[in-house]
């Protein structure tokens, strides 16, 4: 059985975005988007990994897979949500207008159609992918119930009237849409309202709506809202909301912000850990495979970010590592030279203007107030890709930061994470250069 520490990767081939990430019964579920086949984008099939907590993943065969002919070709992103004991998986089913004949993995001419559809596992160990399936939500039929292509990845949860509600993102003449429908007993769904506006992009993917101490957040995955020719036009926000869980009526409070300055995580999704604390993995996109993994796994591409927490903090949200990353990082590097060997790296200091670090070739500095980094060293050169970052200013000139570094990710928390920067590195050399308080690396 294959096994991941701290990051779940692909395992073996393509990975993207988290699916149905859920405490259920004592262990930690989380899917994932996957092709089975080939380092890249193909016909989706839910991949499943648990875990007791959260840094320590068992990959387990595959859950969800086409099987019906409103999913034939393609089991795309969704929630899970625990009913009476059982596991419901939600998900968009796709159907391709006409598969194209030189690859049927993919849409001819890009037209498909896009429903919703659910599967219920008793234990979340079994999936009946023949038996067990149903549509829930059929192809939208007029632009007012949904965009019949772009509608897509339900986030569902309990309302607190022991309800369903259901988010949907979608399109309607060229601006991101959010759709809700409530449920009695999650099955059979009613239309409750819609959304729009230019804030969630052309499109808006990946949907999660929850409250949080009192006040409700959206986190979304725009499209779109960096299209300046690089890689990757569609982001990752979060925005304050004011939304009413019986009408559902929503209102934007704020500027949407990225939930990750260096912009390679997409499609975050929360769920609530074993302590009842909100709870964040993303995406991390990489621009092409690794093609010699240690462990003997096939060539991969993608994986998953460490855990956060989601967190208030003065009006602003959150996004520290989880307390069960810290807890592995026990042994002490001073004297070592812990890139080189491969593990698992923990760097803390405070970071002045003036100072540069280099972390294997990756380089961050404190500039106009702001942290900034580069990573043109450490990125095999990829034309097309961002190879810098930065964060907001600060109003400061000097910041703490708390890195975690891996062959291929490097994570940079700020300020106990007010703000997070993390981006995928190819290559990171021996190089540590900077006034690091601590170095520290950890064992699976």
């Amino acid at each position: 059985m294959l096994h991941d520490f701290l990051h779940l990767k692909a395992p073996g081939h393509w990975i993207n975005d988290p699916n149905g990430f859920i405490y259920y019964k004592g262990r930690y579920h989380l899917f994932y988007q996957h092709f089975p086949y080939l380092p890249r984008w193909g016909t989706m099939h839910w991949g499943h990994a648990v875990s007791d907590d959260l840094v320590h993943w068992e990959h387990r065969d595959i859950a969800l897979y086409p099987s019906k002919a409103y999913d034939r070709n393609g089991v795309f992103s969704g929630s899970a949500v625990e009913v009476d004991g059982a596991l419901y998986l939600y998900y968009t089913a796709i159907r391709y207008d006409e598969e194209n004949p030189d690859n049927i993995h993919r849409a001819l001419d890009n037209r498909f159609k896009a429903s919703q559809a659910l599967v219920i596992s008793p234990d979340g160990v079994t999936f009946d992918n023949l038996d067990a399936k149903r549509q829930v939500l059929p192809v939208p039929a007029a632009p007012e119930a949904g965009d019949p292509q772009n509608t897509r990845d339900p986030k569902v949860w309990r309302a607190a009237d022991g309800s369903f509600r259901m988010v949907l993102g979608s399109t309607r003449d060229g601006v991101g849409q959010l759709l809700f429908y409530r449920s009695a007993d999650g099955l059979t769904w009613t239309c409750a309202g819609r959304f729009g506006d230019s804030a969630l992009g052309t499109t808006l993917e990946c949907p999660d709506l929850f409250c949080l101490d009192g006040r409700w957040v959206l986190l979304g995955s725009p499209m779109g809202i960096t299209a300046d020719g690089l890689q990757y036009p569609d982001q990752s926000t979060w925005m304050p909301v004011d939304f009413d869980e019986t009408t559902c009526r929503l209102a934007l409070q704020g500027a949407p912000a990225m939930v990750d300055w260096g912009l390679d995580l997409y499609a975050p999704q929360t769920t609530l850990d074993e302590a009842g604390h909100r709870v964040l993995i993303g995406w991390m996109r990489m621009p092409r495979p690794v093609e010699d993994a240690p462990d003997g796994r096939a060539p991969w591409r993608g994986m998953m970010s460490l855990p956060r927490l989601v967190e208030w903090r003065d009006g602003h949200l959150c996004f520290p590592v989880h307390p069960h990353v810290t807890a592995c990082f026990t042994q002490p590097a001073e004297g070592l030279a812990p890139l080189a060997e491969h593990k698992p790296v923990r760097l803390q200091g405070t970071l002045r203007s003036g100072q540069t670090w280099n972390v294997g070739g990756y380089r961050l500095w404190m500039e106009g107030g702001c942290l900034c980094t580069d990573r043109s060293a450490v990125l095999d050169g990829l034309p097309g890709y961002r190879l810098t970052a930065r964060t907001p200013a600060l109003g400061q000139d000097a910041c703490d930061l708390d890195i975690f570094v891996t062959d291929h990710l490097v994570e940079i928390f700020l300020d106990g994470g007010r703000y997070v920067l993390s981006h995928v590195v190819f290559g990171l050399d021996e190089t540590l250069e900077g006034d690091f308080d601590t170095v520290t690396t950890a064992r699976a």
